[in-house]
């Protein structure tokens, strides 16, 4: 079966056949373990496990396979043999698209969730037909998934990276330096903020990378490649714990392979030890 993912927001009628359900207790989702990998719930609809969803979305198909996201109630029992899970502890134990899908279907299920009622005017919110979006019937105004785009940079000096950590990062472990976009900003110039703001330094030659959808909340993370252009290296009190330039053979614990960061650092060092 493909994995292509097929984004709609409106169920065909007559749907004959078992879906994909990605089932959430807030952000915690159901699944069941089947040796060293998980699968979440297929089947016509969650109340064959004995659980009755508070709201349902649409999320498209995954190959030829229909798939939905709910919100169970947060007193509904357990089925037997399947457990809560948080998003990171599926990483190894289904594959890529089966991850991302999850990553989006909970984000949906939070909008939905948080859009019951208009932020303007409090009126309860009706959905948009046609659209992944919920409208005010009383002032029209029409309230969509949020996301919350940032920028992440991996800043080199020769023969060396910058890397730093947070003060809520696991023991040891450094990463490259981000943060959000602000209202009005390029991410060109945000990367520049960022760097300047956290560790003190000025960058150039900015290169993109790649991007990767962050659902924890709801971010789109965009990562950069760039150069050091001069500064000092001073850490941000209260968000930077540490911070310092590492060369090949002496990095420190790096970020989970499930991340952009983690792909951006390796990237850089696979080209970095090919002379590039």
């Amino acid at each position: 079966m493909s994995r292509l993912f097929v984004p709609l927001v409106t169920p065909p009628g007559g749907i004959d056949r078992p879906a994909l359900w990605f089932a959430f207790h807030g952000v915690q989702i159901l699944i069941r373990h089947e040796g060293s990998a998980a699968a979440m719930p297929t089947l016509a609809h969650p109340r064959e496990l004995g659980l009755a969803p508070v709201r349902e979305q649409y999320l498209g198909m995954l190959g030829d396979t229909h798939c939905f996201a709910c919100e169970i109630d947060t007193d509904a029992a357990l089925p037997e043999g399947w457990t809560w899970s948080g998003l990171r502890g599926l990483f190894g134990l289904v594959d890529d698209a089966l991850f991302a899908l999850a990553g989006r279907a909970v984000q949906i299920v939070d909008w939905d969730r948080s859009h019951q009622y208009c932020g303007r005017c409090g009126t309860p919110t009706r959905v948009k037909q046609g659209e992944r979006a919920r409208q005010c019937p009383a002032c029209a105004q029409t309230h969509y998934p949020r996301l919350a785009p940032a920028v992440m940079a991996l800043v080199r000096r020769e023969d060396e990276l910058l890397l730093a950590r947070s003060p809520h990062f696991p023991p040891g472990m450094h990463s490259a330096l981000a943060g959000f976009v602000e209202p009005g900003e390029s991410l060109e110039q945000c990367m520049q903020r960022e760097v300047k703001e956290e560790v003190g330094v000025d960058v150039a030659n900015l290169r993109y990378f790649s991007s990767q959808p962050w659902p924890f909340p709801h971010s789109l993370m965009i990562a950069f490649n760039c150069d050091y252009a001069g500064g000092e290296l001073t850490p941000q009190p209260g968000e930077i714990e540490a911070a310092g330039w590492f060369r090949l053979d002496a990095l420190p614990v790096l970020p989970n392979p499930i991340s952009i960061a983690r792909r951006l650092i390796d990237a850089t060092i696979a080209q970095m030890r090919a002379g590039g």
